[in-house]
């Protein structure tokens, strides 16, 4: 989406559903403080704005946007976490360094919300220099770190529309299961008549 399109602070927060009773990972990189300071600031009020208790927001940092991946993969393996949230900015300069973090993040973090049990926003901002930074992170564009709650909020009720559906087969199916036995029904075939 073209940021420019759209402030990335703005949304209908009547949509957004209360995060009272939720439980946040953050993991900020410290590279380009100035930057990913603001969009902890960001995340932080914009959790709290909708409910989520200060307690309940655990902020861990580490040194570099790549290590992003790892700080995000620890978050995960405590239970306690309804969604984690990483925060970075790399900022394009003269060598395809830039492309490598990116990817590498991009990768990492895709593979973490396939193979995790809870959502991992992505909240890494990926810009040609320092004022497009600016921009999105609490400057004319918003702050991108807002917009990770209402991501990681429609994730967490994916993931738990997903696990009402998987529960609503499995009843239906044992139910109908129970029912087919019932009536001398076999279970492998089906059939009645075996």
């Amino acid at each position: 989406m073209a940021t420019e399109l759209h402030n990335l602070s703005e949304y209908d927060a009547s949509k957004v559903p209360d995060a009272s009773n939720m439980c946040f990972g953050i993991v900020v990189a410290e590279w380009n403080p100035e930057i990913t300071t603001a969009l902890l600031l960001g995340a932080v009020n914009t959790l709290k704005a909708h409910g989520a208790l200060p307690e309940n927001i655990h902020i861990k940092h580490v040194p570099g946007s790549f290590e992003l991946i790892y700080g995000a993969a620890q978050m995960c393996k405590n239970d306690g976490f309804d969604a984690v949230i990483v925060l970075g900015s790399v900022i394009k300069g003269e060598t395809p360094h830039f492309d490598y973090i990116c990817q590498g993040v991009t990768y990492g973090i895709a593979r973490l919300n396939a193979s995790q049990n809870i959502p991992v926003i992505y909240g890494l901002l990926t810009t040609n220099d320092l004022q497009q930074a600016k921009d999105r992170s609490g400057g004319r564009l918003g702050n991108k770190g807002d917009e990770c709650y209402q991501d990681g909020k429609i994730l967490i009720y994916i993931i738990v529309l997903e696990i009402f559906l998987s529960l609503l087969y499995w009843g239906i199916f044992l139910f109908l299961r129970q029912e087919h036995e019932a009536i001398g029904c076999s279970y492998v075939t089906g059939n009645p008549y075996y």
